[in-house]
């Protein structure tokens, strides 16, 4: 097995809203600028936060001089906003310096086959990306899918994005697997599971696969990329990184 570099792989991840984790503004502010604080020591690929943390972000790590990405989130996390609302969240991220976009794509549409809604959307969010110089990443949510739901939603992004960007466009555009928020029943899985990455990765091809939720030790991150999955969406990066491992969370 060749040796790789884990950290390369790591998107350090911290999105709950001050409501969601039941804590202050300010404390939900000092939570985020310590993850980017965080993913610039260890030389993290990128840190993934709300919008509304984007410019605070871009001015931490250019002051650091460092060279983590920034990541955000669009239509988050129900993904059933209109593609307008999407494409307005997604060009504010723009100006506001991120340099990749998550796209909840509107996969309840996708269940109840309005396929050509899926497709517009996916084509105007992709596009607005590559317009701007930007990475697109379309969240598929796959707790809410079925492994044939998987299969032809993941597809569905590959043809879409082949057809309008072309291959050479293709490793600009990932498929990713969760939200990290949507509710499962008994218990089971809400984020990326070994199964469903080794669907995404197939049916993405030439396209990257995230694997986001779930990953919470450096085994299971390293099994990820040995996978095809190129980046790995996680709130325990330190943890990962350091060759730990966590307990719960996303």
């Amino acid at each position: 097995m060749n040796e790789i570099n884990i950290n390369q792989y790591l998107d350090s991840t911290y999105l709950k809203t001050a409501q969601q984790a039941n804590i202050s503004e300010e404390e939900t502010k000092l939570k985020v600028q310590g993850l980017i604080n965080e993913a610039i020591d260890n030389n993290f690929k990128l840190a993934m936060i709300r919008p509304e943390f984007v410019s605070m972000a871009r001015e931490m790590i250019s002051k650091a001089n460092a060279s983590v990405l920034i990541g955000t989130v669009i239509g988050f996390h129900e993904g059933t906003y209109s593609t307008e609302e999407k494409l307005k969240e997604a060009l504010q991220a723009v100006k506001d310096d991120a340099d990749e976009l998550d796209y909840v794509v509107n996969y309840e549409a996708f269940k109840e086959e309005k396929i050509n809604l899926v497709k517009a959307e996916v084509f105007k969010g992709t596009k607005l990306a590559l317009d701007n110089n930007k990475v697109a990443k379309w969240i598929i949510e796959i707790a809410a899918l079925t492994n044939e739901e998987i299969v032809a939603l993941t597809q569905l992004i590959r043809d879409v994005v082949l057809e309008n960007f072309g291959e050479e466009n293709a490793s600009k555009v990932f498929v990713k697997s969760s939200t990290g928020f949507f509710k499962t029943e008994e218990g089971k899985p809400n984020g990326a599971t070994f199964e469903a990455m080794e669907l995404i990765v197939e049916n993405a091809k030439p396209l990257p696969a995230k694997a986001a939720g779930g990953v919470r030790n450096f085994e299971d991150a390293v099994r990820m990329a040995n996978m095809g999955v190129t980046r790995i969406g996680t709130s325990s990066a330190k943890l990962i990184a350091d060759g730990g491992k966590a307990e719960g969370g996303y």
